[in-house]
């Protein structure tokens, strides 16, 4: 038997003053997670591009590679929700250290298999549980964060300088691969993705004072509903599919371009200039106090990104590509930024990691769907066909999006009150 009583967010001392990046990283106990938390997530912007290049070398298609990369994307977002929810029953510590080493030693099967050229049916098999066990670093790190900054108004700069993190992982990942790849051997960037989540990942995990409580229940019958039951999420994980088009085609379709004009180095720092535009315009969303509502910014920024993506496969040189590129990646950042914002209005605390793993699983589902068809679309139709999946995929996201913004609307916040057996007394679950 459960009842509801409604609470509203706890005040501290912070509430009264302007949000900054200063002030959030004067958090206590903020570094403990923050710097494990971003050599653990590096990684995850080397894996697309790398079996892209990885098996793109070897096959000499970028179909094979982009369904290559596609089975990775596709694991990692079904994966990524259950992830989570063990997560928040389990701990976080938990649910990384088995996970950081089977990722570990099937990123390198996959490399094995890509390079002695066996059936390509084996290097789909092994980017299953190279895409499953993908770490959730991000969603963790924001978990974090949504336990040290409970009700204050840091969170939404929070949600900002873990988008800015997370780009100008974007920024270096790519570059870093691309170089490995081009000029090393095609498989160094899966080989060095695959080693440094296995020593970043269990740094991170070694941070246990930080991570969330696990609840204790003891014999109570606690239910542990989905966050993708909130109405409020499963619009966001349209809106977050919508990104991830965005990510997969411009990566197949970058190094596609590139390669086009006999400047396959070129790849990574077109794309490292997008995911520029990512970060600066994240720096910047973090540092203004918004007074607009959370759910006005997304459908603002959103229509911004869907107009810009539309224009992507006009461009036919370097300078042009790179500055829609740019003004592609300034879009991305608030549309990300209030999307995160929105989870913690929408979602209770105990379900929040895998609230945040559902959008960073629907940005990877976006972006395997995006490399599958923009490797098609690169394969059978002129050099920048592959640019129509960005336009397409925001112009649908953005549809359902209007359609369904009165859903992330928040609403008061209960609290779960389960009973236990028998003669036990009522356990207050948070």
């Amino acid at each position: 038997m459960a009842s509801t009583v409604t609470t509203e967010p706890s005040k501290d001392s912070s509430a009264s003053a302007r949000p900054g990046y200063g002030q959030l990283l004067r958090t206590r106990g903020a570094w403990t997670f923050l710097l494990p938390g971003f050599a653990a997530r590096q990684p995850f912007a080397m894996l697309t591009i790398s079996i892209v290049l990885l098996v793109q070398h070897t096959t000499g298609s970028y179909g094979a590679a982009g369904a290559a990369a596609a089975v990775t994307g596709v694991s990692m977002a079904l994966c990524a929700p259950y992830s989570g929810r063990l997560a928040d029953r389990y701990g976080q510590r938990a649910v990384l250290i088995p996970g950081v080493l089977l990722h570990t030693l099937s990123g390198l099967a996959l490399t094995v298999l890509a390079l002695t050229h066996a059936p390509l049916w084996t290097v789909f098999l092994a980017a299953v549980p190279t895409g499953a066990s993908v770490p959730q670093i991000g969603p963790m790190v924001r978990a974090r964060w949504g336990v040290r900054l409970k009700g204050s108004p840091l969170m939404t700069t929070a949600a900002a300088f873990e988008s800015v993190t997370d780009e100008l992982t974007f920024v270096f990942g790519p570059l870093l691969a691309t170089a490995l790849c081009t000029g090393v051997n095609p498989a160094a960037g899966l080989v060095t993705e695959a080693s440094l989540t296995l020593v970043g990942g269990l740094l991170f995990a070694a941070q246990k004072s930080s991570q969330p409580q696990v609840a204790a229940v003891g014999h109570a019958r606690v239910e542990h509903a989905s966050a993708l039951r909130v109405p409020g999420v499963r619009v966001l994980v349209v809106t977050f599919l919508g990104i991830g088009t965005v990510f997969g085609g411009m990566q197949v379709s970058l190094a596609a371009f590139t390669e086009s004009i006999g400047e396959p180095g070129l790849n990574g720092v077109l794309y490292g200039t997008f995911a520029a535009g990512n970060m600066l315009s994240g720096l910047v969303c973090g540092a203004i106090a918004w007074k607009a509502a959370p759910r006005q910014r997304l459908v603002v920024a959103y229509t911004a990104l869907a107009l810009v993506a539309s224009g992507l496969w006009a461009a036919h040189s370097v300078p042009v590509l790179a500055g829609l590129g740019l003004l592609v990646g300034m879009c991305i950042a608030p549309a990300l930024i209030t999307g995160y914002t929105l989870v913690e209005d929408l979602v209770p605390a105990g379900a929040r990691t895998e609230a945040f793993t559902w959008l960073t699983g629907a940005v990877a589902l976006g972006q395997a769907a995006a490399v599958t068809v923009a490797g098609q679309l690169e394969d059978r139709f002129w050099g920048g066909a592959g640019f129509l999946v960005p336009m397409g995929g925001t112009l649908l996201a953005l549809a359902t999006l209007l359609a369904l913004r009165s859903r992330l609307a928040a609403h008061p916040r209960a609290r779960t009150v389960a009973r236990g057996v028998g003669h036990r007394v009522p356990v207050t679950v948070d």
